[in-house]
């Protein structure tokens, strides 16, 4: 199974209308179904169906109060002048977030899985992968015209276990396990 831990993002009426923001600058850019649109806390790849108790073990073991994130500007990995992934920022949250995410990753490890994004962890929503150079300066101006734009403000109360099925038309997620928070 390919399996990620994530935020789950309730769809945001300006979430929704960035997306079709950036559908006008005609790039060449496949968007996040509104319905699929998360966080990432956690990519775990392809992980047998044995190891799933001890990631629930370890999703069990992670302590969090319920908190609101505040969801600010759009940038781009590597960089504005090179985008490949568009995403948006998180403002208000942003330590809760890395503070269970360094939880989760250290009791996955204690329980031998170790995570595929095992890098620096920067709290963001991917809402688009650049899939050709088509019309990237214009993508580049709209990401950093909106580079302060508020998008809304979420409370986080649980993190989720998702399995992800890769189809032609995009990947469908089902939710397999989720914890709340301790509050």
């Amino acid at each position: 199974m390919r399996l990620f831990i994530a935020v789950e993002i309730k769809q945001i009426p300006t979430i929704l209308s960035l997306i079709n923001s950036i559908k006008q600058t005609n790039a060449d850019v496949k968007l996040v179904d509104p319905e699929n649109i998360h966080l990432t806390l956690a990519f775990l790849g392809e992980v047998e169906d044995l190891k799933l108790s001890r990631i629930e073990d370890s999703m069990n073991s992670v302590k969090f109060s319920k908190f609101n994130i505040v969801l600010r500007g759009t940038g781009a990995f590597p960089s504005i002048s090179r985008p490949r992934v568009v995403w948006i920022g998180i403002e208000k949250g942003f330590n809760n977030m890395k503070d269970i995410r360094a939880q989760l990753v250290s009791n996955l490890k204690l329980n031998g899985i170790k995570p595929e994004d095992d890098k620096e962890f920067v709290p963001h929503i991917t809402i688009g992968r650049v899939k050709g150079p088509r019309n990237l300066s214009e993508l580049s101006s709209f990401i950093i015209k909106n580079a302060n734009e508020l998008y809304g403000e979420m409370e986080v109360n649980e993190i989720k276990l998702f399995k992800s099925t890769l189809t032609p038309k995009g990947p469908i997620y089902e939710v397999l396990y989720a914890i709340r928070a301790n509050n």
